[in-house]
């Protein structure tokens, strides 16, 4: 993804900050690289850093303006994955979507300041 800045020069799209873009940059991302291997890393100084999927379908990321709430999917795919599994991101403060160098890194940051990092693989089996 790529923005135009007013002075008409492109840059890289490292930010979503603002909460009224959320859902439609999600909505993009899920588009672009549904189906891609995922992995969701979850950085939190209390408990530790923690792999909740690696490696998974990447199903969907949405974001629900009601509940506030950052939902990512990984899963559901053929006999192999069969199952959906959803990982939730509760009163987000911040979402920063990184498409620099390819495959696209998703940061979404909570209150209380824990991190959930989303790194997409290259599909080994079609180019993009």
């Amino acid at each position: 993804m790529t923005e135009t800045t007013s002075t008409g020069s492109t840059s890289t799209d490292t930010s979503a900050t603002d909460r009224g873009q959320w859902e439609s940059r999600l909505d993009d991302l899920t588009r672009e690289q549904e189906g891609r291997n995922v992995t969701i890393e979850v950085l939190d100084e209390e408990y530790g850093d923690a792999h909740e999927a690696e490696q998974l379908p990447f199903r969907s990321a949405t974001y629900d303006r009601k509940d506030d709430v950052v939902v990512v999917a990984v899963g559901g795919r053929g006999r192999e994955y069969p199952v959906v599994l959803r990982h939730m991101i509760w009163h987000p403060t911040e979402v920063l979507i990184d498409s620099a160098g390819g495959a696209p890194a998703v940061r979404v940051t909570e209150p209380d300041a824990t991190v959930t990092l989303l790194t997409f693989f290259p599909d080994e089996s079609s180019p993009r």
